[in-house]
């Protein structure tokens, strides 16, 4: 399959330039798609984000030159870090003991393989989704600005959903909802023309426009929408993998680059409704 194709040929250019610089937006062009959406397929279908992969296999390579009696200064520029002290930080991090501990006879290091991108079938519980075809419509939020990096996105998106929450803008949305479209969105807004820096947004459905909310408009698009039930961030990421690595490969369909939803109708963190808008388009 040409994606998969594509997916190898970007981890070949990780795996040429370990020793040099890696550039996201190059990694990402070589599979066809954004920076923004090739990190969140990646991390999908991998179990790690871009950045964990890539730190793993430089020390994954720094172990083999360490245990071969190079310097530890020597292995630190080698693969990009500018100080002994930030080297041993990921490589302690990465393999439990430090670059001096690992030089020593009978160390016990971990050796973190080259990916491969291949499409696996096996047996799994079926996945019911519905294919809708919908107008723009706007949400009217707030906003958290982000940048390339996914892997500070992952951290900064749980931290503002519990702001938004405790601060009680959350509580000043729902009565701006529109009652045929219910419940609180997560919106990632990345569009073909913003894929460096983008936002994502807590919202609601609504055509009002407010002072103290800001209002975006989400493209017209069509949409794959799956739902689930269960605790959450737990159920929600399952899904989103399930939805990645068994359901998008073999659908006939490929990711817009478009925003893409979390749709929460029951947020409640021990067992909340809620359903994924996946942007598709045709192969």
């Amino acid at each position: 399959m040409e994606w998969l194709d594509y997916f190898n040929k970007s981890i070949a250019y990780v795996e040429d330039n370990l020793v040099g610089e890696i550039e996201v937006a190059k990694v990402a062009q070589l599979a066809h798609c954004s920076s923004y959406h090739y990190q969140r397929i990646f991390s999908y279908i991998a179990g790690v984000t871009l950045g964990e992969y890539i730190r793993r296999r430089k020390m994954s390579l720094a172990s083999v030159d360490l245990q071969q009696g190079a310097k530890v200064i020597d292995v630190a520029l080698k693969y990009g870090y500018d100080s002994p002290t930030s080297f041993n930080r990921v490589f302690k991090s990465i393999q439990g003991l430090t670059p001096k501990e690992a030089k020593q006879s009978g160390a016990k290091l971990t050796s973190y393989p080259m990916l491969t991108f291949q499409l696996t079938v096996k047996g799994v519980q079926a996945m019911e989704y519905q294919i809708i075809d919908k107008a723009s419509f706007f949400i009217t939020g707030v906003s958290l600005k982000l940048g390339e990096d996914m892997e500070a996105a992952q951290k900064k998106i749980p931290q503002f959903w519990n702001e938004v929450s405790t601060s009680g803008e959350l509580q000043e949305l729902l009565p701006l909802m529109d009652q045929n479209n219910p419940g609180v969105l997560g919106a990632s807004m990345i569009t073909p023309e913003v894929q460096d820096e983008w936002e994502y947004v807590i919202g609601v459905v609504s055509e009002q426009e407010t002072k103290e909310f800001s209002r975006y408009e989400i493209p017209a698009a069509k949409w794959a929408v799956f739902s689930g039930t269960g605790p959450i961030p737990g159920a929600i990421q399952e899904l989103q993998q399930q939805i990645f690595t068994e359901w998008l490969p073999t659908s006939g369909f490929e990711y817009a680059e478009l925003p893409d939803i979390e749709l929460y109708l029951d947020a409640d963190p021990q067992n909340a409704q809620f359903q994924i808008w996946l942007p598709i388009r045709a192969k």
